[in-house]
């Protein structure tokens, strides 16, 4: 049984660990409040471009002419995964959960005979998956250093993304990262977004564009851009999943660290109660004895 010195370093132990946790709690409420917004923000944008895209897509024949962006390589031999986490752990699952789904997606690639590159965006991310597939890991985007997650950031990554796909590196692009819906509920998502996959959007109507330059003009500068926007809103949605991810588990880390302390606490006076009964027989005893 632990000596009463020992009960009192565990309990003041376990109080500055529920401190720090408080702490970071707090910090990640304050946080994700303006992550929230961030990423709520870049939903419609994100949306719309998906809808304007649709809309002159709609008009386009594929054929030799038909940017690379929309149309594909023609084949599907060899994937991409982008796979967005966090550059921090301390955030319960979110980070594992979006590695999960990315492991599982390139495990049934390579059941079916593909070839799997991975770009991992964020460390935990690529701590998780270099001990399965670090042959497959081909870059790290490490954004430890970004205080605010801006446009560029998306831009970077998918240039680098771009890059790979004009080098002919890969057929088919997936990004992963996990959709913010509540503090305590974000969802882990994959997304292909080379060959882009548009649906049709906007209103139904009889009227009929004519489009200057054509189409397939248009869509080769937009599909880039949209490339950029939808991997600029992953990285959004991930920060605000990631400030609700450890503002949960802060929370529930501070809630068992004070049931630990009362059940500490309560070991420490039954002990405390007990040494000072066995005292109290010891010298009533003594003085019978005299």
């Amino acid at each position: 049984m632990p000596s009463l010195k020992d009960l009192r370093n565990r309990i003041a132990s376990v109080k500055a660990t529920q401190k720090i946790t408080k702490a970071m709690q707090m910090v990640a409420a304050a946080k994700l409040r303006r992550a929230q917004m961030a990423a709520e923000a870049a939903r419609p944008y994100a949306q719309r471009m998906s809808a304007v895209l649709g809309n002159i897509a709609s008009g386009v024949t594929v054929g030799p002419d038909t940017p690379r962006l929309l149309a594909g390589t023609g084949g599907d031999q060899v994937h991409l995964l982008v796979v967005c986490t966090a550059e921090r752990g301390l955030c319960g699952a979110f980070n594992s959960s979006i590695a999960r789904l990315a492991r599982d997606h390139a495990n049934r690639l390579l059941r079916e005979g593909k070839t799997v590159k991975i770009i991992c965006v964020g460390k935990k991310g690529y701590d998780i998956l270099r001990r399965q597939f670090a042959a497959q890991i081909i870059d790290l985007v490490d954004l430890r250093s970004v205080r605010t997650l801006g446009f560029e950031q998306g831009d970077q990554i998918a240039q680098k993304v771009l890059a790979l796909f004009e080098a002919g590196e890969f057929d088919v692009a997936t990004l992963f990262y996990s959709r913010f819906q509540s503090v305590i509920a974000q969802i882990p998502t994959a997304q292909q977004i080379i060959p882009a996959q548009i649906e049709a959007g906007g209103v139904s109507t009889d009227a009929v564009y004519d489009y200057e330059p054509d189409e397939g003009e248009i869509l080769a500068t937009l599909l880039p851009r949209n490339l950029t926007i939808q991997i600029f809103r992953a990285l959004l949605e991930n920060a605000a999943s990631e400030q609700g991810a450890r503002m949960s588990a802060m929370d529930s880390a501070t809630r068992n660290a004070g049931e630990m302390i009362k059940k500490q606490t309560m070991t420490y006076n039954r002990s405390r109660q007990a040494m000072i009964t066995k005292e109290l027989i010891e010298i009533i005893s003594g003085a019978e004895a005299l």
